[in-house]
């Protein structure tokens, strides 16, 4: 009989918070930014949105904005952030001033703003696969996310 020699074991992994929302007080871990920032990639790439592309986000200072923004970056666009609180005028001018044609937000004033400039295809926290919020399970994916992760992407 051979005797088994057990790993040293360390202690009870820490999650790291990496930012408390404002508005619901719901903690973000490290593990959770990074599968939420995956999904918004994948639905972003299926928008069409590529590298370089300018994607504007108007959404509230909080977990959202955070994972929009590094969802963006992740695919080589650029993030235009704009404040959440502006007025439809303010707005419509600082959206037809950046020309980007993609928009992510949930904010009515900014969703009217964009009407009559360049954004084409806007979306809202929803379609970034962001929801339910913390925690997501690992198995929200489809069998395309499965083969693009094997195949190594775009």
């Amino acid at each position: 009989m051979h005797a088994r020699h057990a790993l040293p074991t360390v202690g009870p992994m820490v999650e790291r918070i990496v930012m408390v929302d404002p508005g619901t007080g719901l903690r973000l871990t490290e593990e959770q930014l990074d599968e939420r920032c995956a999904m918004a990639t994948v639905q972003l790439r299926r928008r069409g949105v590529r590298a370089g592309d300018t994607v504007l986000i108007c959404l509230p200072v909080g977990a959202d904005l955070m994972i929009a923004t590094d969802a963006v970056i992740a695919i080589g666009g650029v993030a235009c952030p704009l404040p959440a609180d502006l007025d439809v005028g303010t707005l419509r001018a600082r959206i037809g001033a950046s020309g980007a044609r993609v928009m992510i937000s949930d904010v009515p004033r900014a969703l009217e703003a964009a009407d009559e400039t360049r954004v084409r295809i806007v979306m809202c926290v929803a379609d970034l696969g962001a929801l339910p919020p913390y925690p997501i399970r690992r198995d929200f994916c489809t069998e395309s996310d499965r083969i693009e992760r094997r195949s190594g992407g775009d």
